[in-house]
């Protein structure tokens, strides 16, 4: 079983102890009605193809690195559809898309050189999806206790987060580094998240996009909602999530059908 012995120091965000949301001025006004009464008392959130819209950074940071290996480009589209299992895993892809699998040494190379890069320059071209910002202030308001799970690199996560001013909305942040080899699907990273929120089985909720947030999910033992607008991979109705919505604004309504 997962302890917090097991966080590398400084890998796991906690918001300090009655630190406060900011409210955005305007959330009223696009959420005409109150949040649900229910047994959730936490929302987790995927980041990527959730909460922001990475992928052109993510697509810099690939083609900047294919082009150092002599590689040719990918587009925008082929590169978003390699993202949600972690940096590694989406080097891997560029360059199985451009040509085949190098040598273990340029390959682990190249992904700590993205990582370098990509650390500096993740916030550069994201931007929260429509909602985003809105639906964090207005689940904080209402009382709800707020996690990002990712299986992005924690230090690039805080960059987004903050730059985008999600952060300050946020009780806890797991990167995808925060538990040594543990990233989504495993449902120990969203354990991580509830543990540190003080959320059970039935007082949660994971908020993603795609199967590894609903298989996280279910190994955890609470519902997922998928976000069709995300990095879905193909149709949102095949990932098996208990509801779906279309934007943010749905969430509510979502909040009230789950079972």
């Amino acid at each position: 079983m997962w302890n917090s012995g097991s966080f590398r120091a400084g890998r796991c965000y906690r918001a300090p102890k009655g630190a406060k949301s900011k409210i955005v001025t305007d959330s009223y006004e696009k959420w005409c009605h109150k949040m649900p009464s229910s047994n959730i008392k936490a929302v987790l959130f995927d980041l990527d193809g959730t909460l922001v819209d990475s992928a052109p950074d993510l697509h810099v940071a690939a083609n900047r690195i294919m082009a150092e290996e002599g590689r040719g480009q990918i587009d925008l589209p082929a590169v978003t559809n390699m993202i949600g299992d972690g940096v590694p895993k989406l080097v891997e892809r560029a360059f199985e898309a451009t040509g085949g699998m190098p040598d273990a040494t340029t390959y682990d190379n190249a992904v700590k050189r993205f990582l370098n890069f990509y650390a500096d320059h993740a916030a550069d071209l994201t931007r929260p999806f429509p909602g985003g910002v809105e639906v964090l202030a207005r689940l904080k308001e209402a009382g709800y206790d707020l996690a990002v799970c990712t299986n992005k690199p924690y230090d690039a996560t805080m960059e987004i987060l903050g730059a985008l001013g999600l952060d300050i909305h946020l009780d806890v942040v797991i990167g995808g580094d925060t538990i040594p080899g543990v990233k989504k699907p495993d449902p120990r990273h969203l354990q991580a998240a509830l543990d540190n929120l003080g959320a059970g089985q039935g007082e949660a909720v994971m908020v993603g996009d795609n199967a590894n947030d609903v298989n996280a999910a279910r190994g955890t033992g609470i519902p997922v909602i998928v976000a069709r607008f995300g990095y879905t991979k193909g149709p949102a109705e095949n990932l098996g999530a208990d509801l779906i919505i279309d934007h943010f604004d749905d969430l509510p309504a979502a909040f009230e059908q789950l079972p």
